[in-house]
């Protein structure tokens, strides 16, 4: 359960910025991470909104 919901957090916040920025960001595979357990991410990442989001999820935001 954790597990997933840290899954959708970060494959979510990862697009998210991917869709704000596409020529920085690019993310591959997102859709099928659930049967692959991989993803492609190719660019920069704003790493402080991506802790927050995984944060939030773990202190069971939404």
């Amino acid at each position: 359960m954790l597990e997933e919901k840290l899954k959708d957090a970060i494959i979510g916040e990862l697009q998210r910025q991917a869709a704000d920025r596409p020529q920085s960001l690019k993310v591959q595979g997102a859709g099928e991470v659930k049967s692959s357990e991989e993803l492609t991410v190719n660019g920069r990442i704003d790493l402080g909104a991506l802790v927050m989001v995984i944060a939030g999820s773990v202190a069971g935001g939404p």
